[in-house]
Protein backbone atom coordinates (compact mmCIF):
# COMPACT_ATOMS: atom_id res chain seq x y z
CA UNK A 1 0.00 0.00 0.00
CA UNK A 2 1.19 3.54 -1.09
CA UNK A 3 1.65 5.54 1.72
CA UNK A 4 -1.01 5.75 4.44
CA UNK A 5 1.08 5.07 7.33
CA UNK A 6 -0.49 7.51 9.99
CA UNK A 7 -3.92 6.24 8.93
CA UNK A 8 -3.11 2.39 9.33
CA UNK A 9 -1.30 3.22 12.74
CA UNK A 10 -4.33 4.94 14.00
CA UNK A 11 -7.07 2.15 12.72
CA UNK A 12 -4.07 -0.10 14.49
CA UNK A 13 -4.66 1.42 17.71
CA UNK A 14 -8.13 1.10 17.60
CA UNK A 15 -7.35 -2.51 17.09
CA UNK A 16 -5.34 -2.77 20.02
CA UNK A 17 -7.07 -0.54 22.48
CA UNK A 18 -8.48 -2.17 25.31
CA UNK A 19 -11.76 -0.77 25.10
CA UNK A 20 -14.28 -0.73 22.13
CA UNK A 21 -13.69 1.98 19.83
CA UNK A 22 -15.79 3.79 17.21
CA UNK A 23 -14.00 4.72 14.29
CA UNK A 24 -15.28 6.98 11.61
CA UNK A 25 -13.50 6.92 8.16
CA UNK A 26 -14.50 9.55 5.55
CA UNK A 27 -13.20 11.31 2.27
CA UNK A 28 -13.64 11.92 -1.05
CA UNK A 29 -15.26 9.31 -3.15
CA UNK A 30 -12.48 7.08 -4.77
CA UNK A 31 -10.01 8.29 -2.22
CA UNK A 32 -9.24 4.52 -1.02
CA UNK A 33 -11.29 4.31 2.27
CA UNK A 34 -12.38 1.12 1.92
CA UNK A 35 -8.74 -0.63 0.36
CA UNK A 36 -7.09 0.81 3.07
CA UNK A 37 -9.42 -0.73 5.86
CA UNK A 38 -9.32 -3.61 4.08
CA UNK A 39 -5.58 -3.75 3.74
CA UNK A 40 -5.03 -2.96 6.54
CA UNK A 41 -6.96 -5.64 8.73
CA UNK A 42 -6.90 -8.30 5.79
CA UNK A 43 -10.06 -9.94 6.08
CA UNK A 44 -10.09 -10.15 9.93
CA UNK A 45 -13.63 -9.04 10.36
CA UNK A 46 -16.55 -10.65 12.49
CA UNK A 47 -19.43 -8.52 9.75
CA UNK A 48 -18.78 -6.32 6.81
CA UNK A 49 -21.27 -4.77 4.94
CA UNK A 50 -21.87 -1.62 2.63
CA UNK A 51 -25.16 0.04 2.15
CA UNK A 52 -26.64 0.31 -1.29
CA UNK A 53 -26.94 3.26 -2.95
CA UNK A 54 -30.38 4.67 -3.98
CA UNK A 55 -32.12 1.78 -2.72
CA UNK A 56 -35.06 1.69 -0.24
CA UNK A 57 -34.84 0.55 3.19
CA UNK A 58 -36.75 -2.95 2.43
CA UNK A 59 -33.49 -3.66 0.14
CA UNK A 60 -30.69 -2.25 2.37
CA UNK A 61 -32.15 -4.62 5.06
CA UNK A 62 -32.35 -7.41 2.82
CA UNK A 63 -28.90 -6.97 2.17
CA UNK A 64 -27.93 -6.75 5.30
CA UNK A 65 -29.31 -10.12 6.70
CA UNK A 66 -27.66 -11.36 3.61
CA UNK A 67 -24.58 -10.44 4.41
CA UNK A 68 -25.55 -11.45 8.25
CA UNK A 69 -26.01 -14.81 6.96
CA UNK A 70 -22.50 -14.89 5.14
CA UNK A 71 -20.91 -14.19 8.32
CA UNK A 72 -22.21 -17.43 9.62
CA UNK A 73 -25.42 -16.58 12.01
CA UNK A 74 -28.43 -18.62 11.12
CA UNK A 75 -31.48 -16.18 10.47
CA UNK A 76 -35.07 -17.32 11.36
CA UNK A 77 -36.74 -14.38 10.86
CA UNK A 78 -35.94 -11.39 8.46
CA UNK A 79 -36.01 -7.99 10.37
CA UNK A 80 -38.92 -5.43 9.83
CA UNK A 81 -36.72 -2.09 10.98
CA UNK A 82 -33.30 -1.41 11.70
CA UNK A 83 -33.67 -2.33 15.48
CA UNK A 84 -34.31 -5.84 14.70
CA UNK A 85 -31.13 -5.58 12.10
CA UNK A 86 -28.84 -4.35 14.62
CA UNK A 87 -30.20 -7.11 17.17
CA UNK A 88 -28.77 -9.75 14.37
CA UNK A 89 -25.47 -8.33 14.77
CA UNK A 90 -25.69 -8.39 18.31
CA UNK A 91 -26.28 -12.10 17.99
CA UNK A 92 -23.56 -12.41 15.67
CA UNK A 93 -21.06 -11.02 17.79
CA UNK A 94 -21.75 -12.66 20.46
CA UNK A 95 -21.25 -15.95 18.59
CA UNK A 96 -17.49 -14.71 17.74
CA UNK A 97 -14.90 -15.87 19.08
CA UNK A 98 -11.98 -12.95 18.03
CA UNK A 99 -10.06 -11.48 20.33
CA UNK A 100 -11.45 -7.99 18.69
CA UNK A 101 -14.63 -8.08 16.84
CA UNK A 102 -14.34 -5.46 13.79
CA UNK A 103 -17.16 -4.54 12.76
CA UNK A 104 -16.84 -2.73 9.27
CA UNK A 105 -20.22 -0.69 7.49
CA UNK A 106 -19.28 0.81 4.44
CA UNK A 107 -20.89 3.73 2.28
CA UNK A 108 -22.98 4.24 5.86
CA UNK A 109 -24.51 7.49 4.39
CA UNK A 110 -26.56 5.37 1.65
CA UNK A 111 -28.20 3.52 4.46
CA UNK A 112 -29.86 6.54 5.94
CA UNK A 113 -33.01 6.40 3.63
CA UNK A 114 -35.59 8.62 4.86
CA UNK A 115 -37.73 7.37 7.56
CA UNK A 116 -35.96 4.72 8.50
CA UNK A 117 -34.53 5.50 11.91
CA UNK A 118 -31.28 4.30 11.14
CA UNK A 119 -29.49 6.75 12.71
CA UNK A 120 -31.50 6.03 16.43
CA UNK A 121 -30.56 1.95 15.74
CA UNK A 122 -27.07 2.71 15.33
CA UNK A 123 -27.05 4.94 18.18
CA UNK A 124 -29.05 1.90 20.17
CA UNK A 125 -26.40 -0.41 19.46
CA UNK A 126 -23.95 1.67 20.19
CA UNK A 127 -24.89 3.55 23.32
CA UNK A 128 -27.08 0.63 24.78
CA UNK A 129 -24.69 -2.47 23.76
CA UNK A 130 -21.52 -1.87 22.19
CA UNK A 131 -19.80 0.74 24.29
CA UNK A 132 -19.99 -1.36 27.34
CA UNK A 133 -17.76 -4.00 26.35
CA UNK A 134 -14.17 -4.21 25.57
CA UNK A 135 -14.20 -6.03 22.71
CA UNK A 136 -16.34 -4.09 19.96
CA UNK A 137 -14.46 -2.33 16.76
CA UNK A 138 -16.98 -0.74 14.86
CA UNK A 139 -15.46 1.17 12.01
CA UNK A 140 -18.50 3.20 9.60
CA UNK A 141 -17.18 4.99 6.83
CA UNK A 142 -18.60 6.84 3.65
CA UNK A 143 -17.91 8.74 0.43
CA UNK A 144 -20.40 11.31 1.46
CA UNK A 145 -18.19 13.47 4.02
CA UNK A 146 -21.21 16.02 4.86
CA UNK A 147 -22.96 13.31 6.19
CA UNK A 148 -20.76 11.87 8.36
CA UNK A 149 -19.97 15.19 9.41
CA UNK A 150 -23.58 16.27 10.26
CA UNK A 151 -24.93 13.25 11.22
CA UNK A 152 -22.08 11.56 13.51
CA UNK A 153 -19.80 13.81 13.92
CA UNK A 154 -22.12 17.19 14.71
CA UNK A 155 -24.97 14.69 16.05
CA UNK A 156 -27.27 15.90 19.14
CA UNK A 157 -28.42 12.76 19.97
CA UNK A 158 -26.97 9.65 21.42
CA UNK A 159 -23.96 9.96 18.95
CA UNK A 160 -22.79 12.93 20.02
CA UNK A 161 -19.48 12.87 20.81
CA UNK A 162 -18.84 9.04 20.65
CA UNK A 163 -16.95 8.63 17.77
CA UNK A 164 -13.73 7.85 19.12
CA UNK A 165 -11.15 8.25 16.47
CA UNK A 166 -11.95 10.35 12.97
CA UNK A 167 -9.44 9.37 10.36
CA UNK A 168 -10.31 11.76 7.44
CA UNK A 169 -8.87 10.33 4.37
CA UNK A 170 -6.43 13.01 1.82
CA UNK A 171 -6.02 12.33 -2.06
CA UNK A 172 -2.54 11.28 -2.40
CA UNK A 173 0.25 14.22 -2.27
CA UNK A 174 2.39 14.08 -5.66
CA UNK A 175 4.93 12.65 -3.73
CA UNK A 176 2.68 9.55 -3.26
CA UNK A 177 1.59 9.25 -7.19
CA UNK A 178 5.37 9.32 -7.89
CA UNK A 179 5.82 6.20 -5.77
CA UNK A 180 2.69 5.11 -6.98
CA UNK A 181 3.93 5.28 -10.71
CA UNK A 182 7.30 3.66 -9.95
CA UNK A 183 5.24 0.86 -8.28
CA UNK A 184 3.26 -0.14 -10.69
CA UNK A 185 5.86 0.78 -13.85
CA UNK A 186 4.31 3.75 -15.61
CA UNK A 187 7.16 5.00 -16.86
CA UNK A 188 6.47 8.68 -16.24
CA UNK A 189 8.54 11.79 -16.32
CA UNK A 190 8.11 14.00 -13.65
CA UNK A 191 6.25 16.52 -15.84
CA UNK A 192 4.23 14.24 -17.24
CA UNK A 193 3.28 13.25 -13.24
CA UNK A 194 2.58 16.67 -12.61
CA UNK A 195 0.27 17.00 -15.39
CA UNK A 196 -1.42 13.79 -13.96
CA UNK A 197 -1.88 15.77 -10.99
CA UNK A 198 -3.44 18.38 -12.93
CA UNK A 199 -5.61 16.34 -14.36
CA UNK A 200 -6.55 14.04 -11.52
CA UNK A 201 -5.42 15.28 -8.49
CA UNK A 202 -4.00 12.85 -6.22
CA UNK A 203 -7.23 10.30 -6.41
CA UNK A 204 -6.13 6.74 -5.97
CA UNK A 205 -9.15 5.13 -8.23
CA UNK A 206 -8.08 7.59 -11.22
CA UNK A 207 -4.46 7.06 -10.72
CA UNK A 208 -5.50 2.98 -10.64
CA UNK A 209 -7.03 3.31 -14.50
CA UNK A 210 -3.49 4.56 -16.16
CA UNK A 211 -2.17 2.13 -18.60
CA UNK A 212 1.18 0.93 -18.17
CA UNK A 213 3.08 1.47 -21.83
CA UNK A 214 1.16 4.18 -22.86
CA UNK A 215 2.31 7.77 -22.30
CA UNK A 216 0.36 10.03 -20.18
CA UNK A 217 -1.31 12.01 -23.06
CA UNK A 218 -2.26 8.58 -24.52
CA UNK A 219 -3.93 7.56 -21.32
CA UNK A 220 -5.37 10.26 -20.65
CA UNK A 221 -7.53 10.20 -24.37
CA UNK A 222 -8.43 6.85 -23.50
CA UNK A 223 -9.79 7.31 -20.19
CA UNK A 224 -11.53 10.22 -20.90
CA UNK A 225 -11.91 11.13 -24.40
CA UNK A 226 -12.53 7.36 -25.70
CA UNK A 227 -16.29 6.35 -26.55
CA UNK A 228 -15.79 4.04 -23.55
CA UNK A 229 -13.26 5.72 -21.02
CA UNK A 230 -13.80 4.41 -17.54
CA UNK A 231 -13.58 8.36 -16.37
CA UNK A 232 -15.09 9.53 -19.49
CA UNK A 233 -18.41 9.97 -17.55
CA UNK A 234 -17.23 9.60 -13.55
CA UNK A 235 -18.58 13.39 -13.27
CA UNK A 236 -22.59 11.74 -14.25
CA UNK A 237 -21.92 9.57 -10.62
CA UNK A 238 -19.76 11.67 -9.05
CA UNK A 239 -22.27 13.90 -7.16
CA UNK A 240 -25.10 11.70 -7.70
CA UNK A 241 -23.68 9.44 -5.52
CA UNK A 242 -22.72 12.05 -3.01
CA UNK A 243 -25.52 13.91 -2.72
CA UNK A 244 -29.43 12.76 -2.56
CA UNK A 245 -30.52 15.82 -4.82
CA UNK A 246 -27.33 17.11 -6.96
CA UNK A 247 -28.90 19.62 -9.23
CA UNK A 248 -27.75 22.53 -6.68
CA UNK A 249 -24.34 20.90 -5.89
CA UNK A 250 -23.80 20.88 -9.82
CA UNK A 251 -25.23 24.04 -10.24
CA UNK A 252 -22.65 25.48 -7.38
CA UNK A 253 -20.05 23.79 -9.03
CA UNK A 254 -20.85 24.80 -12.35
CA UNK A 255 -20.76 28.28 -11.71
CA UNK A 256 -17.58 28.51 -9.23
CA UNK A 257 -16.13 26.58 -12.36
CA UNK A 258 -16.62 29.75 -14.59
CA UNK A 259 -14.79 32.07 -12.21
CA UNK A 260 -11.04 30.69 -11.26
CA UNK A 261 -9.69 32.58 -8.90
CA UNK A 262 -13.41 32.04 -6.98
CA UNK A 263 -16.33 33.71 -5.63
CA UNK A 264 -17.89 35.20 -2.98
CA UNK A 265 -21.34 34.37 -1.63
CA UNK A 266 -23.65 37.49 -3.48
CA UNK A 267 -21.15 36.53 -6.99
CA UNK A 268 -22.41 33.53 -6.74
CA UNK A 269 -26.35 33.98 -6.74
CA UNK A 270 -26.23 36.72 -8.89
CA UNK A 271 -23.97 34.59 -11.19
CA UNK A 272 -26.06 31.08 -10.59
CA UNK A 273 -28.97 29.64 -12.02
CA UNK A 274 -31.83 28.82 -9.30
CA UNK A 275 -29.30 29.58 -6.53
CA UNK A 276 -30.77 31.80 -3.30
CA UNK A 277 -29.67 33.63 -0.21
CA UNK A 278 -30.69 31.09 2.22
CA UNK A 279 -29.82 28.30 4.48
CA UNK A 280 -30.19 26.32 1.61
CA UNK A 281 -27.08 27.22 -0.40
CA UNK A 282 -25.40 27.58 3.06
CA UNK A 283 -25.54 23.89 3.76
CA UNK A 284 -24.82 23.26 -0.35
CA UNK A 285 -21.75 25.16 0.23
CA UNK A 286 -20.69 23.26 3.69
CA UNK A 287 -21.24 19.96 2.17
CA UNK A 288 -19.15 20.78 -1.32
CA UNK A 289 -16.18 21.88 0.89
CA UNK A 290 -16.59 19.06 3.60
CA UNK A 291 -16.64 16.86 0.52
CA UNK A 292 -13.23 18.20 -0.97
CA UNK A 293 -14.74 19.99 -3.63
CA UNK A 294 -14.63 23.59 -3.05
CA UNK A 295 -12.86 25.32 -0.68
CA UNK A 296 -13.93 28.63 0.87
CA UNK A 297 -10.96 31.84 2.21
CA UNK A 298 -11.04 34.97 3.53
CA UNK A 299 -8.78 37.54 2.12
CA UNK A 300 -5.82 38.94 3.44
CA UNK A 301 -7.25 41.73 6.13
CA UNK A 302 -10.99 40.83 5.05
CA UNK A 303 -13.61 40.17 7.07
CA UNK A 304 -15.86 36.51 7.17
CA UNK A 305 -19.10 38.01 5.41
CA UNK A 306 -16.53 38.23 2.30
CA UNK A 307 -15.22 34.59 2.11
CA UNK A 308 -14.69 33.45 -1.04
CA UNK A 309 -15.40 30.22 -2.53
CA UNK A 310 -13.53 28.69 -5.02
CA UNK A 311 -13.84 25.15 -7.19
CA UNK A 312 -10.50 23.27 -6.33
CA UNK A 313 -11.59 19.70 -7.06
CA UNK A 314 -9.17 19.19 -10.20
CA UNK A 315 -10.98 16.29 -12.10
CA UNK A 316 -14.24 18.70 -12.10
CA UNK A 317 -11.63 21.70 -13.30
CA UNK A 318 -10.58 19.55 -15.67
CA UNK A 319 -14.29 18.28 -16.86
CA UNK A 320 -15.44 21.78 -17.33
CA UNK A 321 -12.68 23.29 -19.20
CA UNK A 322 -12.21 20.41 -21.82
CA UNK A 323 -15.34 17.50 -21.60
CA UNK A 324 -18.51 19.41 -20.81
CA UNK A 325 -17.31 22.30 -23.62
CA UNK A 326 -16.12 20.37 -25.74
CA UNK A 327 -17.61 16.80 -26.27
CA UNK A 328 -16.40 16.39 -30.10
CA UNK A 329 -16.38 12.49 -31.21
CA UNK A 330 -12.50 13.53 -31.22
CA UNK A 331 -11.09 9.87 -29.33
CA UNK A 332 -7.54 12.39 -29.60
CA UNK A 333 -9.02 15.47 -28.17
CA UNK A 334 -6.24 15.97 -25.42
CA UNK A 335 -3.25 14.96 -27.64
CA UNK A 336 -4.99 17.67 -30.62
CA UNK A 337 -5.26 20.12 -28.29
CA UNK A 338 -1.95 19.83 -26.38
CA UNK A 339 0.33 23.37 -26.66
CA UNK A 340 -2.91 25.10 -27.69
CA UNK A 341 -4.81 28.04 -26.30
CA UNK A 342 -7.45 25.87 -24.55
CA UNK A 343 -4.57 23.97 -23.27
CA UNK A 344 -2.23 26.11 -21.76
CA UNK A 345 -4.97 28.53 -20.63
CA UNK A 346 -6.05 25.15 -18.36
CA UNK A 347 -2.09 24.57 -17.40
CA UNK A 348 -2.18 27.90 -15.52
CA UNK A 349 -5.27 27.74 -13.02
CA UNK A 350 -4.31 23.57 -12.37
CA UNK A 351 -0.97 23.99 -11.59
CA UNK A 352 -2.10 26.39 -8.90
CA UNK A 353 -4.38 24.40 -7.82
CA UNK A 354 -1.71 21.93 -7.34
CA UNK A 355 0.48 24.35 -5.32
CA UNK A 356 -2.64 25.03 -2.63
CA UNK A 357 -2.77 21.34 -2.65
CA UNK A 358 0.70 21.23 -1.60
CA UNK A 359 0.72 23.81 1.24
CA UNK A 360 2.90 21.93 3.57
CA UNK A 361 5.84 21.68 1.21
CA UNK A 362 5.77 25.06 -0.13
CA UNK A 363 6.33 25.71 4.05
CA UNK A 364 9.08 23.64 4.36
CA UNK A 365 10.83 24.26 0.79
CA UNK A 366 10.79 27.79 2.14
CA UNK A 367 12.26 26.58 6.08
CA UNK A 368 8.76 27.82 7.88
CA UNK A 369 7.37 25.26 8.75
CA UNK A 370 7.97 25.28 11.95
CA UNK A 371 7.03 29.10 12.07
CA UNK A 372 3.48 29.84 12.53
CA UNK A 373 1.69 30.99 9.53
CA UNK A 374 -1.55 31.53 7.58
CA UNK A 375 -2.07 31.19 3.91
CA UNK A 376 -4.29 34.12 2.29
CA UNK A 377 -5.33 35.66 -1.12
CA UNK A 378 -5.88 39.52 -1.87
CA UNK A 379 -7.23 41.53 -4.64
CA UNK A 380 -6.94 44.82 -5.35
CA UNK A 381 -9.93 46.74 -7.25
CA UNK A 382 -8.71 49.37 -9.63
CA UNK A 383 -9.40 52.98 -7.85
CA UNK A 384 -10.44 56.05 -8.52
CA UNK A 385 -7.00 57.82 -9.50
CA UNK A 386 -6.65 55.00 -12.20
CA UNK A 387 -4.16 52.75 -10.39
CA UNK A 388 -4.37 49.23 -11.65
CA UNK A 389 -5.78 46.43 -9.55
CA UNK A 390 -3.82 43.14 -8.76
CA UNK A 391 -4.71 40.15 -7.27
CA UNK A 392 -2.20 38.04 -5.45
CA UNK A 393 -3.72 33.77 -5.66
CA UNK A 394 -1.21 32.96 -2.31
CA UNK A 395 0.33 34.54 0.47
CA UNK A 396 1.80 33.44 3.14
CA UNK A 397 1.61 35.65 6.31
CA UNK A 398 4.41 34.55 8.73
CA UNK A 399 4.96 35.35 12.58
CA UNK A 400 8.27 35.97 12.03
CA UNK A 401 7.84 39.44 10.32
CA UNK A 402 7.75 37.99 6.57
CA UNK A 403 5.12 37.80 4.34
CA UNK A 404 5.65 35.80 1.11
CA UNK A 405 3.71 37.25 -2.14
CA UNK A 406 3.80 33.80 -4.06
CA UNK A 407 3.35 34.03 -8.14
CA UNK A 408 2.56 30.63 -9.72
CA UNK A 409 3.84 30.27 -13.05
CA UNK A 410 3.37 26.71 -14.93
CA UNK A 411 5.82 26.63 -18.10
CA UNK A 412 7.53 23.36 -19.70
CA UNK A 413 10.83 24.21 -19.41
CA UNK A 414 12.58 27.32 -17.06
CA UNK A 415 10.39 30.72 -16.50
CA UNK A 416 11.69 33.27 -18.17
CA UNK A 417 11.17 36.78 -16.02
CA UNK A 418 11.20 39.93 -18.67
CA UNK A 419 11.08 43.81 -17.67
CA UNK A 420 7.60 43.71 -18.25
CA UNK A 421 7.01 40.98 -15.65
CA UNK A 422 9.33 42.40 -13.38
CA UNK A 423 7.60 45.28 -13.36
CA UNK A 424 4.81 44.17 -12.81
CA UNK A 425 5.76 42.01 -10.00
CA UNK A 426 7.14 45.37 -8.45
CA UNK A 427 4.19 46.99 -9.01
CA UNK A 428 1.56 44.12 -7.05
CA UNK A 429 4.48 44.24 -4.34
CA UNK A 430 3.95 47.94 -3.55
CA UNK A 431 0.28 48.25 -4.11
CA UNK A 432 0.18 45.17 -1.37
CA UNK A 433 2.02 47.33 0.93
CA UNK A 434 0.67 50.51 0.37
CA UNK A 435 -3.23 48.92 0.76
CA UNK A 436 -2.35 46.43 3.68
CA UNK A 437 0.26 49.51 5.04
CA UNK A 438 2.05 45.97 6.52
CA UNK A 439 4.97 47.01 8.43
CA UNK A 440 6.57 43.43 7.66
CA UNK A 441 8.49 42.38 5.28
CA UNK A 442 7.46 41.51 1.84
CA UNK A 443 9.49 38.74 -0.15
CA UNK A 444 8.34 38.20 -3.59
CA UNK A 445 8.17 34.01 -3.82
CA UNK A 446 8.26 32.21 -7.14
CA UNK A 447 7.09 29.05 -7.64
CA UNK A 448 7.20 27.02 -11.30
CA UNK A 449 7.81 23.57 -12.37
CA UNK A 450 10.73 24.33 -13.87
CA UNK A 451 12.36 26.91 -11.59
CA UNK A 452 13.47 30.46 -13.02
CA UNK A 453 15.98 31.63 -15.86
CA UNK A 454 18.82 33.07 -14.03
CA UNK A 455 18.52 36.31 -16.28
CA UNK A 456 18.68 40.17 -15.31
CA UNK A 457 15.88 40.20 -13.08
CA UNK A 458 16.22 36.54 -11.54
CA UNK A 459 17.82 38.51 -8.34
CA UNK A 460 15.04 40.83 -7.32
CA UNK A 461 13.40 37.13 -6.03
CA UNK A 462 14.09 36.53 -2.85
CA UNK A 463 12.30 32.90 -2.56
CA UNK A 464 12.22 30.25 -5.90
CA UNK A 465 10.17 26.84 -5.28
CA UNK A 466 9.92 24.35 -8.51
CA UNK A 467 7.49 21.24 -9.24
CA UNK A 468 10.39 19.41 -7.25
CA UNK A 469 10.10 21.17 -4.07
CA UNK A 470 6.18 20.16 -4.26
CA UNK A 471 7.16 16.66 -5.05
CA UNK A 472 9.28 15.86 -1.78
CA UNK A 473 7.74 14.13 1.42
Amino acid sequence: MIGRDYEKRKLMESYNSENSEFVAVYGRRRVGKTYLIRETFNDMFVFQHSGLANASMADQLSSWTDDIVEAGLEVKTSPRNWLDAFRLLKELIKTSKSRKKIIFIDELPWMDTPRSKFVMALENFWNGWASARKDVLLIVCGSATSWIVNKIFKNHGGLHNRVTRRIHLMPFTLHECEQYAEVNRLGFSKYQLLVGYMIMGGIPFYWSQLQRGMSLDQNIDDLFFSENGSLRYEFDNLYASLFRNPEPYIEVVKTLGTKSAGMTRDDLITAGKRLSDNGKLTRVLQDLEHSGFIRSYNGYGKKIRNTIFQLTDHYSIFYFKFIAKYNENDQAFWTHNLGKPLYNTWCGLAFEMVCLAHIPQIKRSLGIEGIASNVYSWRARENNDGIQGAQIDLLIDRSDQVINLCEIKFSSQEYRLDKAEMEKLRNRKNLFSQETKTRKAVHLTMITSYGLAHNAYWGEIQNEITADDLMKP
